[in-house]
């Protein structure tokens, strides 16, 4: 439950300025600052696991949900820690107008590569191995996919059924030590430094909140070991993939494709994948937002090769016990609902029986009279946002208005606003709405258009490449800093 008024910003950390063609971890340091500067106490991320440029770079698409994203892993504090020289990092600075992530992958793999040459394995580092259990079969799975060239469920018989095998990590260790124990190094680096991030942003009075989708894909590590898991048939093929059914805006559904949990076995051992996974986002986290929330109420799984999602049907999940397990066994379960889209009554029921704070969205509020996003209709248990990563900035949401929604916002902020002055008006509604926190994307801070849109949904590629130039002026971070004092967050 959500107890004090915050304000914050939502921008992923590929985002932030960086001369790298990709923000990182460093840039994050920068940003908290900004926020500190701009009396922001509440920093909204996407996921930061491995993405793959085959999967459209998508931070929801990963390859683990535990592993951190390499390309995050900052250049310049590898030269603090004296694992590469000045040099390394000067060859491959880059301008790039929006985040290049081919360059990304090969320039933040070699200057690794260089800095696994020069470290010395230490106890630390060991120590790190043997603290994270999901470690082993990711460094495994990780050597076998590279050297493969292959997806998991491309690999021989063997191979492919290895993931539950408690000796795959030992066997490939043995026969490719250094390639496995520079995936260890990889995320040792990744952890330590996001750790060090995260006890910065605290210290300033800072909270960071991740973003955890709900469903894994289907190429990932934690479907390889744990086909049991996921509605699976004898050949490791998901019988039915997720999605969400027709409605108002698509008439044939969306189809996400990602296999789709056999909640009967994940009840089996008492919801443990679950509570793991929980439990390690909340040593990252201070809060984290569950992706599609009412996916744990009732989801909808579509036969697998459907080419739509029409032909799904509604499958109940065991909500209540699973809630009732996480909040008994995680102590800090501080998490946020996205409960966008259709929602039924017992999806309410479930978020208001363990007082899990839901999602407004402003730009959601204005095409119907008596909209529950309108910012005087939020509860104070819920977060508001002028939109998320899926929405236009808000100067481009406004343009695509037609007359009837435009008259009702004009009418709800008292003028008729210039495109210019709309997000300005935006981020007033959301501060001064009941709601205790207040999320604003970055873009909105900034009156950006069109152009800095992180994601559209039903676009195949160029997503998730919008990049921050500088960091905001003074100027603008004391109008911010002003507006959240006046609306006492």
């Amino acid at each position: 439950m959500l107890r004090e008024r915050r304000a914050g910003i939502l921008i992923h950390i590929t985002s932030l300025p960086s001369e790298f063609c990709v923000g990182d971890i460093k840039s994050g340091f920068e940003l908290v600052d900004f926020l500190e500067r701009s009396g922001q106490t509440l920093w909204q991320i996407l996921p930061i696991n491995p993405t793959s440029s085959k999967f459209g770079n998508s931070p929801y698409h990963p390859l683990s949900t535990f592993a951190g994203n390499y390309i995050l892993i900052s250049p310049e504090k590898l030269l603090e820690s004296g694992l590469i020289k000045k040099e390394d990092v000067e060859d491959i600075k880059t301008k790039c107008e929006k985040v290049d992530y081919t360059r990304a992958y090969t320039t933040k793999r070699n200057i690794l590569k260089k800095a696994f040459e020069k470290f010395r394995w230490n106890d630390e580092i060991e120590k790190f191995f043997s603290e994270n259990p999901w470690l082993k079969k990711y460094c495994a799975f990780s050597v076998i996919r590279e050297k493969s060239g292959k997806e998991w469920y491309e690999w021989d018989e063997e191979t492919k059924k290895s993931g539950k095998d408690e000796n795959i990590a030992q066997k490939v260790r043995e026969e490719m030590r250094s390639e496995f124990d520079f995936f260890i190094f990889e995320q040792f680096i990744f952890f330590s430094q996001w750790n060090e991030l995260k006890k910065y942003a605290n210290s300033k009075g800072i909270f960071i909140i991740g973003d955890l989708p709900i469903y894994v894909s289907y190429e990932s590590c934690d479907v390889w070991e744990n086909t049991h898991i996921f509605k699976l048939d004898e050949d490791a093929k998901p019988k039915y993939v997720s999605g969400v059914p027709p409605d108002f805006f698509s008439r044939t559904g969306q189809l996400w494709g990602t296999p789709v949990y056999d909640w009967d076995e994940l009840q089996r051992d008492g919801f443990s994948w679950w509570i793991n996974r929980l439990t390690f986002s909340f040593q990252l986290y201070d809060y984290v937002r569950i992706d599609h929330f009412r996916g744990f109420v009732a989801y909808w799984e579509v036969p697998y090769g459907e080419k739509t999602a029409e032909k799904g049907r509604w499958v109940k999940a065991p909500a209540e016990k699973f809630f009732r397990t996480v909040f008994r066994k995680i102590a800090n379960a501080n998490i946020i609902a996205e409960d966008l889209g259709f929602i039924t009554e017992d999806v309410k029921y479930i978020r208001e029986l363990f007082k899990i704070p839901g999602m407004k969205v402003l730009q959601f509020g204005f095409y119907e009279d008596g909209s529950e996003h309108l910012p005087h209709n939020a509860d104070k248990n819920s977060v508001i946002y002028t939109g998320t990563h899926d929405n236009p900035p808000s100067k481009a949401w406004f343009r695509t208005l037609d007359e009837n929604t435009k008259k009702r916002f004009e009418l709800y902020i008292g003028k008729k606003p210039s495109e210019e002055e709309v997000p300005l008006e935006m981020i007033r509604l959301a501060y001064s709405s009941p709601s205790n926190f207040a999320i604003i994307p970055m873009q909105d801070i900034l009156g950006l258009g069109e152009e800095a849109r992180m994601n559209t949904p039903a676009k195949q590629s160029g997503n998730w490449e919008w990049k921050m130039k500088e960091f905001p002026t003074e100027e603008l971070s004391e109008k911010i800093r002003e507006l959240s004092k006046i609306f006492e967050r």
